[in-house]
């Protein structure tokens, strides 16, 4: 939930055509420490619909602030570090306004990188729900 929130702000930017960078405040490692935080307590106090959706899936909840606040900081965080191979605007490290990640990584290899790591979580999830249905 936390890493999706992460790109509110370009989206604000391009619909409303804001005078902002498109990668701002909130795609820096500092901010994601605030937003992860913010919104990985929001997932642990919100548990009851979490839960409910979970269920839906087929996955396990287990309610800890600890996990869900480590969750929301990760999450943006690798959402960050992602981009910032991607796009010249985000500073990673701000206050330091410099991204020394940018074309690091052929932004071609990330994008196929990030489609072949569906592969083998859709089959981790299918293990999961062929046992967890062997139980039930």
């Amino acid at each position: 939930m936390a890493n999706v929130i992460v790109d509110i702000e370009p989206l604000m930017v391009m619909v409303f055509n804001l005078n902002y960078p498109l990668h701002g405040y909130a795609h820096t490692f500092l901010s994601g420490i605030i937003i992860g935080t913010i919104f990985g307590a929001l997932g642990y106090y919100a548990f009851k619909p979490i839960n409910w959706g979970m269920k839906l899936i087929a996955l396990d909840y287990t309610k800890n602030l600890r996990k869900a606040v480590i969750s929301g900081v990760l999450g943006i965080w690798l959402h960050v570090l992602i981009d910032s191979f991607l796009y010249k605007d985000i500073n990673p490290f701000f206050p330091v306004n410099e991204n020394p990640f940018y074309h690091l990584i052929n932004p071609e290899i990330i994008y196929k990188a990030c489609l072949i790591s569906f592969l083998p979580v859709i089959i981790i999830y299918l293990i999961k729900v062929i046992r967890t249905n062997k139980r039930a």
